[in-house]
């Protein structure tokens, strides 16, 4: 495992429990417990983590971001799988926005080759991969460019979406919680959104299971603002979290 990998992992860990041990961390990496310390200590110095007496815990903000090539190593295959799923449930014909992200993007590239469709973005990922197919009315909106995550955000990207009425947001999300939501690290992101989905007659929200259970800065919409959640097995243990709550879960 490269060190890259053992601080994804470390972080990773963090991510889902708050608190993780030198010595659990040293049996998942297989490495030794000093190497770990020395992970720990960099990632310390980065602002990741607190270190505490055997282990560390998080001190990560939840309107932290992590850089978007990190976020797009983090389970591919799972959001290859659910972005053809997500791509699979857009009809010929149909006028579609494409929220921005790293799963949302994956859902772009599994629509090359499709015929008929009109796509609106605020994403310049999914823009660069759609702007050569013929079959794709591509259109994308204004506004002020992220770096790094390259999404469109401000006012020009939330005012395109005035005039016009679309079939269908593929939106992303960054946590999933049961009273409070979908909820997005940026809130220039979360605005844009939200002007999207005004302007759709249905959502369709992408998101593999470890954005579960989980809350991030900026509120988009409550559980029953989207029609459907396309989503892997593990939404399986998170199910009581969408009772009472008219979304169709779709698992890929």
């Amino acid at each position: 495992m490269t060190l890259s990998e053992r601080h994804m992992l470390i972080l990773n860990v963090l991510e889902s429990s708050g608190k993780v041990s030198v010595s659990h961390l040293s049996e998942l990496a297989h490495v030794s417990e000093m190497t770990i310390r020395r992970d720990l200590e960099a990632l310390e110095r980065d602002g990741l983590l607190r270190r505490v007496h055997g282990g560390a815990v998080s001190t990560v903000s939840l309107s932290y971001e992590p850089p978007f090539s990190v976020r797009a190593q983090r389970n591919a295959e799972t959001k290859a799988r659910l972005a053809a799923k997500a791509g699979s449930l857009i009809a010929d014909g149909e006028t579609v926005i494409l929220d921005v992200g790293t799963t949302v993007t994956e859902v772009a590239r599994a629509i090359r080759g499709r015929k008929n469709l009109t796509v609106f973005t605020a994403n310049l990922w999914a823009a660069d991969l759609l702007a050569d197919e013929p079959g794709i009315n591509l259109m994308v909106s204004g506004g002020k460019v992220r770096p790094g995550e390259r999404s469109l955000v401000g006012d020009y990207a939330t005012h395109a979406f005035k005039d016009l009425v679309f079939d269908t947001f593929i939106m992303g999300i960054a946590a999933i919680d049961g009273e409070l939501g979908f909820t997005e690290y940026n809130l220039e992101d979360a605005h844009v959104k939200r002007a999207a989905l005004r302007a759709a007659r249905r959502c369709i929200v992408v998101a593999d299971s470890s954005k579960l259970a989980k809350v991030a800065f900026s509120k988009v919409c409550p559980l029953d603002g989207v029609d459907i959640l396309v989503t892997d097995a593990g939404v399986e243990k998170h199910m009581k979290m969408f009772e009472m709550h008219e979304i169709e879960i779709v698992i890929a």
